[in-house]
C-alpha cells in the first residue's frame, strides 16, 4: 500500500508539471526556470515528508558512460555529474538517477523497451538522448520513435528533457547539411512542438568551439565525450533544476 501511495503522489505531481502547459495551450521549449518547479519543491521537503525522486536517463552509449570503448566511466558521465550536483544543491533530498541507456542503441530500439525499462521505474522526469546514433536510421524513423516516447510520457503527465547529440570528430558546425546537425534541429523542433524541456548539448559543444576551443578537448574518442564534454551536457541539463537554487558542476 505504501508503494502504491507513493506512486499516486508521483503521478499527481508529474501531471501538474507537464499537462498544465498543454492544457494552457502553451507552445515552445519549456522554460528552465518554471518547467520542473513543483518537482524542485519535492526536493526541498525534509524527512518524513519527502520521498525518493526518480530521474531516468534513457539513451545510448553516451549516457551509459562509454569513453574509449570498451572502457566505461559512468562516474564521469553526465547522469552521475548531475546526481552529484543535485546532492549539493538539495542535501536533504533522496534522489535516484537511473540510467537505462544501452551502448550502440538508436531511438527505435529505445522506444520498443520504453514502457518496460523507463516507465516501469516510476520516473519523475525522463532524459532522452539518442541523436548521435540516430544517423543510422535517418530523420523520419528517428522522429517517429522520439515522438512515440514523448507521447507516452505526456500521457502519464511525466515531464521529458530531450537532449540534442554531443558532437563527434566529423562535426562541422558550419555545415547545415551534416546529418548530426539535422538531428539536433529535429530534436529542438520536437521539444518546441511538444512544449517539453531541451538540453542542447550540440549547441554547448558548438559554443565551446566557436569561442576558440578545440573539439578534441571534449572527446575521449571519435564519437564519445570525455569528462569535460560530459560537464557541458550536465550544465545544460542542470538548468532545469536551478530555480532559486544554484548548482555547480565540475
Amino acid at each position: 500500500m505504501r508503494v502504491q501511495h507513493g506512486f499516486s503522489r508521483r503521478t499527481a505531481l508529474a501531471a501538474s508539471l507537464g499537462l498544465s502547459r498543454i492544457a494552457a495551450g502553451e507552445t515552445g521549449i519549456a522554460p528552465p526556470e518554471r518547467y520542473l518547479k513543483p518537482l524542485l519543491a519535492e526536493l526541498r521537503k525534509p524527512w518524513p515528508k519527502n520521498r525518493t525522486v526518480n530521474i531516468v536517463c534513457h539513451g545510448h552509449s553516451v549516457p551509459a558512460g562509454y569513453f574509449r570503448t570498451p572502457v566505461v566511466r559512468a562516474l564521469d558521465a553526465y547522469p552521475h555529474l548531475l546526481r552529484a550536483a543535485l546532492s549539493e544543491s538539495y542535501p536533504i533530498a533522496v534522489i535516484n538517477v537511473i540510467v537505462t541507456a544501452v551502448g550502440g542503441e538508436h531511438s527505435e530500439s529505445g522506444a520498443q523497451r520504453f514502457e518496460r525499462d523507463v516507465l516501469g521505474k516510476q520516473p519523475d522526469v525522463v532524459l532522452i538522448d539518442y541523436g548521435l546514433n540516430d544517423r543510422a536510421i535517418g530523420l523520419d524513423r528517428a522522429a517517429e520513435a522520439w515522438s512515440r516516447m514523448v507521447t507516452q510520457l505526456a500521457g502519464r503527465g511525466i515531464p521529458a528533457l530531450l537532449l540534442t547529440p554531443t558532437a563527434d570528430n566529423t562535426t562541422n558546425f558550419g555545415d547545415s547539411s551534416q546529418s548530426l546537425g539535422q538531428h539536433a534541429r529535429q530534436i529542438r523542433e520536437l521539444a518546441s512542438r511538444q512544449g517539453v524541456g531541451l538540453a542542447d548539448s550540440f549547441a554547448a559543444f558548438e559554443q565551446y568551439v566557436t569561442s576558440g576551443g578545440r573539439l578534441e578537448d571534449l572527446l575521449s574518442q571519435s564519437n564519445h565525450p570525455n569528462r569535460r564534454g560530459h560537464e557541458l551536457v550536465a550544465a545544460r541539463v542542470s538548468r532545469y533544476f536551478w530555480s532559486a537554487e544554484s548548482l555547480t558542476i565540475g
